[in-house]
């Protein structure tokens, strides 16, 4: 991981926490290994649904409300449900498998994320003007939605939540 990925990622994780008075909780992990191939298999199912809804929102723009701007929540409601089951801690007393929470996969797709933020970034600063707005679209989209992970990573209350988009981190 890059120098400038991982600051991005602390830095987002510094304000949460200075801005909600506490240390972030951290998530379970499974103590069961993951194997080097099960885990690029987990990371590329989430990096596969970033692309597929993000193209998705490019073709039908079907999220976007008044001001323009999209609902990521619902932009990403694969990749946002892949989350959370990356993270599940509990199943229900029937399940034929048990809770495996892969927090580390959630790391990794974070980092990606971040990553596409700089990608970004730099295309805004240097393409053509013609490919400037949907670089900014998709920034504002995936800076929004490494917010939205980093919510369900840390477990965090619609109280928190709420005290942390009202102080502008989301």
């Amino acid at each position: 991981m890059s120098d400038r990925i991982a600051t991005l990622i602390q830095g987002r994780r510094e304000r949460m926490s200075r801005l909600l008075g506490r240390p972030l909780p951290q998530p379970e992990a499974d103590d069961s290994p993951l194997s080097p191939e099960g885990m690029a298999h987990l990371l590329e199912d989430g990096r596969d649904l970033y692309w597929n809804e993000l193209e998705w929102e490019h073709i039908t723009d079907e999220e976007a409300v008044d001001a323009g701007e999209p609902l990521i929540e619902l932009m990403f409601p694969g990749l946002l449900a892949y989350v959370r089951g990356l993270l599940l801690t509990e199943v229900n007393p029937d399940s034929l498998a048990p809770a495996e929470p892969r927090p580390q996969v959630v790391d990794a797709l974070l980092e990606f994320l971040a990553g596409r933020v700089l990608e970004l970034e730099e295309a805004m600063a240097s393409g053509p003007a013609g490919e400037r707005n949907r670089s900014r679209g998709e920034l504002r989209a995936t800076d929004r939605l490494i917010g939205l992970i980093l919510y369900l990573y840390h477990g965090l209350t619609p109280e928190d939540i709420h005290l942390l988009e009202t102080a502008g981190t989301g």
